[in-house]
């Protein structure tokens, strides 16, 4: 029995050996910059130590509900910041019909071009996404106003990315394209763990393609698709800076501006960096609840724990 436990111990230390680089990158990445909450409690101004600055206290925190200009700012920021997460969660079955639709392409050299091509638009930047889209829908310029005025559709050039109609689903048009491919991937994976016996016993019963998909590549999908649901609810307050920082403009900022471009524009534009800070530690604690509401919603349905 000793030996048993010695061998379990050397064998759990090895395994904490080899995580613990991951777990040095997540304390420097994740935990040191933690440090700057303090700035919160000061009012700090660039240029100055820190301590050479006036402490405020709670008085940031404060001024998020006594301000009414603050408040009236935070209630559409966040507003802006739910409507486009709660959009991106239900589209998020999206990319498990996409690997389905996918596993269904018999021609293996168009499957792989297929999934080679909706995969390489992740690894593209913001910023060359705004360039295509530029391209495409710019009011003078663009392939798009030009196709339509050269067939007498329009008169003149839509301005769609100066425009705020619509541009909850224009970020969540350009956000699909991105990630579509990608996060197919990990369905993709799953669906090879999925016996074949029970494809191979559905046909022997006469099961028509749909009814295979239907009654076991989705149930078979429906665990790995729950738990990054729960992760998506946890995680509904953190929608990205990037793409609607490139995006956003005077026209459209009351639409498009999110609560981690609301920290930027009053942290680093009207550089009030200790709101900001004040501000993004209120985001801070509103994703550790989310975190914990979907994780007890995980147990009180499937059972499990997702943390």
């Amino acid at each position: 029995m000793k030996k048993k436990m010695g061998l379990f111990n050397q064998r759990g230390f090895r395994l904490f050996l080899m995580a613990s680089p991951l777990l040095l990158l997540v304390f420097v990445f994740s935990y040191m910059p933690l440090y700057g909450w303090i700035y919160a409690f000061f009012d700090y101004k660039p240029g100055r130590a820190l301590l050479d600055c006036e402490f405020m206290g709670l008085q940031n925190f404060t001024r998020m509900v006594s301000d009414k200009y603050a408040l009236e700012e935070l209630i559409h920021v966040m507003k802006n910041t739910f409507g486009m997460s709660f959009l991106g969660i239900l589209t998020s079955p999206l990319p498990m019909f996409f690997a389905i639709f996918l596993s269904e392409i018999k021609c293996m050299p168009f499957r792989k071009g297929v999934q080679t091509l909706t995969t390489i638009p992740n690894f593209i930047s913001w910023v060359l996404v705004y360039s295509v889209a530029y391209a495409m829908f710019s009011v003078n310029d663009g392939f798009v106003n030009r196709l339509l005025m050269n067939l007498g559709i329009i008169e003149e050039g839509i301005n769609v990315l100066a425009s705020d109609k619509h541009v909850w689903l224009t970020m969540l048009g350009y956000s699909t394209w991105k990630s579509l491919g990608w996060n197919a991937i990990m369905y993709i994976a799953c669906m090879s763990n999925i016996d074949e016996e029970q494809y191979e016993a559905a046909k022997v019963d006469g099961a028509s393609r749909m009814q295979r998909i239907r009654y076991i590549t989705i149930p078979g999908l429906m665990s790995t698709y729950f738990v990054l649901l729960l992760l998506s609810i946890a995680n509904l307050i953190n929608n990205g800076m990037e793409q609607y920082f490139v995006f956003q403009n005077a026209m459209n900022k009351q639409s498009i501006e999110v609560l981690d471009l609301y920290v930027y524009n009053q942290g680093m534009v009207g550089v009030n960096y200790s709101y900001a800070t004040a501000v993004s530690m209120l985001k801070s604690v509103v994703s550790v609840s989310l975190l914990f509401f979907a994780n007890k919603f995980s147990i009180l349905v499937r059972g499990e724990s997702v943390v």
